[in-house]
């Protein structure tokens, strides 16, 4: 009788161990994935940020209406699917709102 129960535990704890070492591979990934989902592209990033920054510099109207411009021009060029250019004023409008805070 000892001989049948002699191997029994191995193969579950190699069972298991792969369970979890599959469990742990998908949480990774799942994890990774999602760290670049808030934002999907450079250009909706740069938009959200301007956007969230226009409030503290509600003091500049000067500032603020250039900024508004630049963030206009921005969407007006994504839409015209001239990405590298919008792409470049609105970093550049982010810019001047970063150095005015």
């Amino acid at each position: 009788m000892a001989g049948c129960h002699a191997g029994r535990g191995t193969p579950e704890r190699f069972r298991l161990s792969d369970i979890m070492k599959k469990l742990l591979a998908a949480f990774l990934l799942a994890h990774a994935s999602l760290a670049f989902a808030h934002c999907p592209d450079p250009i909706t990033c740069e938009m959200k940020a301007i956007d969230s920054s226009l409030a503290a510099v509600s003091s500049n109207s000067e500032l603020l209406e250039k900024v508004k411009a630049m963030r206009a021009e921005g969407q007006k060029l994504l839409d015209a699917g001239r990405e590298r250019e919008a792409l470049s004023v609105l970093k550049e409008a982010r810019k001047l709102l970063k150095e005015a805070s």
